[in-house]
């Protein structure tokens, strides 16, 4: 019973197209599947002119990929070429951040925290598109304390696997900073086999001009004066 009531709708329907009707449906129907299939020649054409078409799996990503990223620029309000301008954004701060990272793990002890220069992004985020990391370049308290010390800051400076061309300046002031302490240490160990030089002044005068030597190479400020450098994505800055 409930078969022949759910039939019956359509065979009410049935007798009510007549047979023109029904001819002439099917005739729409063959049209429109003739027109959606591909003649024998659009489907020769790429083959003819040395281009294989685009079929099956290829298509079907290519167009799920351009409907996907108009859905997004639609939804977003964000034109292709905002997208773009974000996605390179994207990349540049998570480059920056792992290259300040790295400077800070390396000189855990020396080194501050990172600052970060930031763009605006089309979406109204901000981007960290340059960095630094502050450390401390002063002196130990005795050569063999600094050494070590100016081992860690050329560690740090170098730690990246990107580093910068003001990266490699300070890492080259460590090595002038480790030269000199090797200096003030062979001068503390020649004035201890020469008494009739006090100790004290020798290592004074050996410390001061291998620290003067090191200020030199500074950007506009002494080494051992300054306390303290920077190096990083967006360059060597010395803090006062």
């Amino acid at each position: 019973m409930v078969n022949s009531v759910a039939n019956s709708p359509a065979s009410v329907l049935r007798m009510l197209v007549s047979p023109e009707q029904r001819a002439a449906r099917v005739a729409d129907r063959q049209k429109l599947a003739s027109a959606e299939k591909p003649t024998p020649a659009e489907s020769g054409q790429a083959s003819a002119a040395g281009q294989p078409g685009e079929t099956g799996f290829a298509a079907a990503t290519a167009s799920v990929a351009a409907k996907a990223g108009a859905i997004a620029s639609a939804e977003s309000g964000l034109s292709p070429e905002d997208l773009r301008l974000i996605d390179q954004l994207s990349a540049t701060d998570r480059q920056v951040r792992t290259h300040e990272l790295a400077h800070m793990a390396a000189g855990a002890g020396l080194a501050g925290g990172a600052t970060f220069t930031y763009q605006v992004g089309p979406d109204n985020q901000r981007y960290a598109v340059a960095g630094e990391v502050s450390i401390d370049t002063s002196p130990g308290g005795d050569p063999e304390e600094t050494i070590a010390k100016a081992q860690q800051i050329r560690a740090a400076a170098l730690a990246p696997a990107d580093p910068s061309s003001q990266d490699q300046k300070v890492a080259a002031m460590a090595a002038q900073m480790a030269s000199a302490a090797r200096l003030e240490l062979a001068a503390q160990e020649r004035a201890e086999q020469q008494t009739p030089v006090p100790a004290s002044e020798a290592r004074g005068s050996a410390a001061t001009a291998a620290y003067q030597s090191v200020a030199a190479v500074g950007d506009g400020a002494g080494l051992a004066g300054s306390g303290s450098a920077g190096f990083g994505s967006a360059g060597f800055r010395a803090l006062a």
